[in-house]
């Protein structure tokens, strides 16, 4: 539901302490750097965009738009912000939230997968989308991609929250994660305790054959460990070794780039060291 378009409109300073985030809603709001200047826009500038908020029972108020400028407020100390109340139901107003944010320069993938899913289930239960799952209905969830696409995303949160954050930090990719998401949740917790031992991610052709060995019944530890071994294309060996394993080697001011560089010098003199005495 297009905000723009609901007539039931009211404008209002509210008190901070009347207003309650938007239960479960999929956009994290995060003590960081930009956080940080918003909270000193807001105390230099006062809040120039009214937050988008619905009435709740015990006069109080559930926020749809401005979840980060409350929170900047309440580190600010601001008791009063400026707000637009629209008198909309639950799932209006979950509809609306998701609208007012996936325009967003940055949003995470775990954000967007959630935020379609609570607009399809949202829409799902106006009964505007006929059944929940038809290819139709999910096109209706997102203006800049296909239904194909939102669905993609929406798997995405069948993942256990650790495998989800690696796809979140771009450890692992969209599509291979889609099909990581088909696991059952001991399998995901299996291959995320190799994952963390082998020190790597699947790659897509991978990620297809534990889908494949899960649907089948067949996927366990062994198979899982046994398909990560498996040398990926393009992928050449490594060596790897714990930080902590090599500081007591070192003085404890150097970085681990220069106990990287320190190691690489001692290899090349042991190196040259070996080629002399082979020419005597």
């Amino acid at each position: 539901m297009p905000l723009n378009n609901t007539k039931e409109v009211q404008a209002m300073q509210l008190l901070i302490q009347k207003l309650r985030p938007f239960e479960n809603h999929p956009f994290q709001v995060k003590d960081d750097d930009e956080m940080e200047q918003l909270v000193w826009s807001v105390l230099t500038q006062g809040v120039l965009t009214p937050l988008v908020v619905r009435p709740l029972e015990n006069d109080e108020y559930e926020v749809i738009s401005g979840h980060r400028r409350l929170h900047a407020c309440q580190k600010a100390g601001i008791e009063m912000v400026p707000a637009l109340i629209y008198a909309l139901d639950r799932d209006a107003a979950a509809i609306a939230l998701v609208d007012s944010n996936l325009h967003r320069e940055k949003i995470l993938p775990s954000e967007k997968a959630f935020a379609y899913k609570l607009k399809m289930d949202a829409l799902s239960h106006q009964g505007t989308s006929g059944q929940v799952g038809q290819k139709w209905s999910r096109e209706e969830i997102s203006e800049g991609e296909s239904g194909r696409q939102v669905q993609r995303y929406i798997r995405l949160t069948e993942l256990i929250p650790p495998i989800l954050s690696m796809v979140d930090a771009g450890k692992i990719a969209l599509t291979p994660a889609v099909e990581l998401s088909y696991l059952t949740g001991q399998e995901q917790q299996d291959l995320l305790e190799t994952m963390e031992s082998e020190d790597c991610t699947p790659s897509l052709s991978q990620a297809v054959q534990l889908k494949k060995l899960s649907q089948s019944g067949e996927l366990n530890m062994d198979k899982i460990f046994e398909i990560l071994r498996e040398p990926k294309a393009n992928q050449q060996e490594k060596i790897s070794f714990r930080l902590d394993d090599l500081r007591k080697f070192f003085p404890k001011s150097y970085t681990p780039a220069r106990i990287q560089e320190r190691i690489l010098k001692l290899l090349e003199a042991d190196c040259r060291k070996r080629q002399r005495s082979q020419e005597r």
